[in-house]
């Protein structure tokens, strides 16, 4: 059975493009029509997709055996399991009776650690941010002490931080060091976090992906690659952590043409 896919034109693609998207499956990005050689992409789209079959095919069922464990956890419903700093925490979820605002809180019990969620009758059906503004907080007090632990050893002085929610990157640097992370890799291991902190730190020093930038990298953390495909192991999970929200960008693997 041939594959489906949605079709995307795109005035900045030089090239055909395919994309798994954990909403749309099999996307694939083409040239405008009015491109030459563009207006009719049906038999080479077809032919690079079956070139590919194996590869996509492997990526969208493992895909959906992610969506099935992120909804056998529970969502975020009461005695749900949720990931935060690496760990499985069983989520408390109770109705707050007290207090100007809903709550959240980390408790380590013999069973295991847990997030004690307190919600106020407004907050009820909004469980997904209130987690979320809690854990923005939580990361950008784990980043920032990270970077101080990092930026002297480094040479480097950011001039700004920011947190945001981006599905394609997990961090970005901008040579006026201004730097961006996600704020879910507060949701990943430590070691994951520190290492996505000191690949941004070292781009201030060195631009590009060559042998002198992940030198700079191995110096502070040799193990670099192994907390980078920790993390491209578990993207879909991290960025499906909180159900129903939105986010700025959807998750994808890539594979293109040329």
């Amino acid at each position: 059975m041939p594959v489906p896919y949605v079709l995307r034109r795109s005035a900045r693609s030089r090239r055909l493009r395919i994309t798994i998207d954990p909403e749309l499956g099999l996307v694939v990005t083409v040239p405008l029509a009015k491109r030459r050689g563009w207006a009719h992409p049906e038999r080479m789209i077809d032919d690079f997709i079956g070139e590919r079959e194996p590869w996509i095919r492997r990526h969208l069922d493992r895909q959906a055996r992610e969506r099935a464990e992120l909804r056998a956890r529970g969502g975020l419903s009461d005695g749900a399991s949720i990931r935060y700093l690496g760990e499985f925490h069983r989520l408390r979820v109770a109705t707050a009776t007290s207090g100007r605002r809903s709550s959240v809180a980390r408790v380590v019990t013999l069973a295991g650690p847990e997030l004690h969620l307190g919600l106020l009758a407004r907050d009820l059906d909004r469980a997904d941010r209130v987690l979320e503004a809690w854990f923005r907080e939580q990361a950008r007090f784990v980043i920032e002490a990270t970077i101080a632990d990092h930026a002297s050893g480094l040479r480097v002085t950011p001039t700004a931080v920011a947190l945001r929610d981006p599905r394609s990157r997990w961090g970005s640097a901008l040579r006026q060091g201004r730097l961006m992370f996600s704020w879910r890799l507060v949701l990943a291991p430590p070691e994951a976090l520190e290492t996505v902190v000191i690949h941004e730190l070292a781009h201030l020093r060195v631009f590009g992906h060559g042998p002198r930038f992940w030198a700079v990298v191995a110096s502070r953390r040799p193990d670099h690659l192994t907390w980078r495909r920790w993390l491209r192991t578990h993207s879909l999970e991290l960025h499906g952590a909180l159900a129903g929200e939105s986010s700025e960008e959807p998750a994808t693997v890539e594979s293109s043409a040329g």
